[in-house]
């Protein structure tokens, strides 16, 4: 293993590196669903304000030490059946990703088409998008052709290790996008009433035998390779039920939730350096077919069968200053939800 220095991001032919990430401190009780102690009032605008019994999430924040395992080198690879997360290689579009509507009416489908590859999915629809970009985010940057309110708005990274949903959200959100889309809802102005779940692909999802989960697509939007505030990720398979925190998002229409993670040493993190435009990762951000999921939160993926599919994978942008130089880092994630044909013997995921 070559040697690197201390709070370095790993290079292209670096085994590892070490780095911090943002985790909850030990004064965060662990939670498998909301308690109204963790959480936030989020507008239209994508402003936060801390719950009225809560602590303030930026007050919960605890930086760590961790190590980066190179996901491009690592063996074994990383998959996204077991591990929650896999590089592939995709070609970008020649689109406009500041363009909110060659954003939802091309790049969607390209990602639907990425995550059916993937997965060996009957359904899959994306349904909202995120884009991020720190000097963005400074300057209230949005995608032109945007609808007012929070669609199309340029976030910053995410530095605080998170995952997307939760026992009580996910089934929430598949329920949500069964029926006419909400105010806050990306597709709102392109499906009107008209839910983007059709009854029977809802009814295949929720059946008992049914099957579906929720996908997120990243891609680099620069033309340079990422080298600021890079996008780590969690083997799922390393994460145990008790350090596990939700993080409650409530907006005028609906309540989201996130869970937050609480340290531990054991946790595998893997970064895929210099990742460029041509190239996705897939992040699991639930399967019902996870270990956690099917068994209501009893079991952990840690704890489950190693051939047993992992329900989401934590993931975090890299909390430390870029290279003296290095370009804005600017990207997207495109949210899909996945739904499978039962029964599934031979599918990818």
């Amino acid at each position: 293993m070559s040697q690197t220095r201390p709070n370095s991001v790993a290079q292209p032919h670096n085994a590892m590196a070490q780095s911090t990430v943002n985790y909850v401190g030990d004064h965060i009780e662990p939670s498998l669903y909301r308690n109204g102690k963790l959480g936030v009032r989020r507008d239209q605008s994508g402003s936060d304000v801390p719950l009225a019994e809560s602590t303030d999430p930026s007050a919960a924040h605890a930086p760590a030490p961790v190590v980066l395992r190179n996901g491009r080198t690592a063996e074994p690879k990383m998959n996204l059946r077991l591990n929650g997360f896999e590089m592939r290689p995709r070609p970008s579009l020649p689109i406009d990703y500041y363009s909110f509507s060659d954003t939802v009416n091309k790049y969607y489908r390209d990602c639907e088409n990425a995550v059916k590859e993937a997965t060996g999915a009957r359904w899959v629809f994306a349904f909202d998008h995120n884009l991020r970009s720190k000097s963005g985010n400074s300057k209230l940057k949005r995608q032109a052709d945007a609808a007012e309110g929070r669609q199309g708005l340029v976030q910053g990274p995410a530095r605080v290790v998170h995952g997307d949903y939760t026992l009580r959200s996910a089934p929430d959100r598949l329920r949500q996008l069964g029926e006419p889309p909400k105010a806050n809802d990306t597709l709102k102005d392109i499906l009107g009433d008209k839910p983007l779940l059709p009854p029977e692909v809802l009814a295949a999802a929720t059946a008992p035998e049914g099957r579906w989960g929720l996908i997120n697509v990243w891609r680099n939007i620069a033309d340079t390779p990422v080298q600021a505030y890079p996008l780590a990720c969690t083997n799922a398979k390393t994460f145990k039920k008790n350090e596990l925190v939700t993080f409650e998002i409530h907006y005028n229409d609906r309540i989201g939730e996130n869970y937050f993670a609480k340290y531990n040493p054991n946790h595998e993190w893997y970064l895929y350096p210099h990742l460029t435009r041509d190239e996705i990762l897939l992040l699991k951000q639930w399967d019902s077919a996870g270990t956690l999921a099917k068994s209501g939160g009893r079991v952990a993926d840690a704890d489950g069968s190693v051939d047993s599919p992992s329900t989401f994978s934590f993931h975090s942008a890299i909390d430390q200053p870029p290279p003296p130089g290095a370009p804005d880092r600017e990207s997207m994630e495109v949210r899909c939800v996945v739904i499978y044909d039962p029964p599934q013997p031979s599918s990818k995921l």
